[in-house]
Parts: structure tokens; C-alpha cells; sequence
């Protein structure tokens, strides 16, 4: 139902709106325990992902480091590395 919600403070070049906004859908997705809300709910399914989207943008333009911007190809690669070593393919 939920892929995992990546970091996105601290990158070169920032977090898009849509990766935001993705972010905010899966955390919405996993708190209500569906990927579809009813259509009854449906309404408030999209005000808490809007305000979740919103509060998260909010977050990341106030957010401060002194470490350097992280390289996204370069952290997917680890991300990678680790999962292979977590999961070896079986032959």
C-alpha cells in the first residue's frame, strides 16, 4: 500500500511540489490504512493531504544546515547498495 517516504531536506536541487505532495499522499495513505478513501471520505482525504503538503513545504523552506546539499543519484546508489546487501538474489 505505502512505499517508504524518502528525505527531502537537503538536496541539489530541492524537493519539487510533486515530491511533496507524493510524500504527503503516502503518509495520508498509511494513517487512514487505504490507498482509496471511500467516496464519503474522499473530501477529507484530499484536505489533510493538502494541509500535510503544505505544512511539509513549510517545513523544508525554514529547515537550516551547515552540512552540504546531497547528491540524489548518489544517495539512490546507497539506497541500493544497502538493499542488495538486505536482500541477496537467491539463485
Amino acid at each position: 500500500m505505502c512505499r517508504n517516504i524518502h528525505t527531502l531536506h537537503n538536496f541539489d536541487p530541492p524537493a519539487t511540489g510533486d515530491e511533496v505532495y507524493a510524500a504527503a499522499l503516502q503518509y495520508v495513505r498509511k494513517v487512514a490504512g487505504t490507498t482509496r478513501p471511500s467516496r464519503a471520505n474522499q473530501e477529507a482525504f484530499d484536505e489533510a493531504v493538502d494541509a500535510i503538503a503544505h505544512a511539509t513545504q513549510h517545513l523544508l523552506e525554514h529547515l537550516t544546515t551547515t552540512a552540504p546539499p546531497k547528491n540524489r543519484e548518489e544517495e539512490a546508489a546507497k539506497a541500493r547498495a544497502r538493499a542488495a546487501s538486505r536482500y541477496p538474489v537467491s539463485a
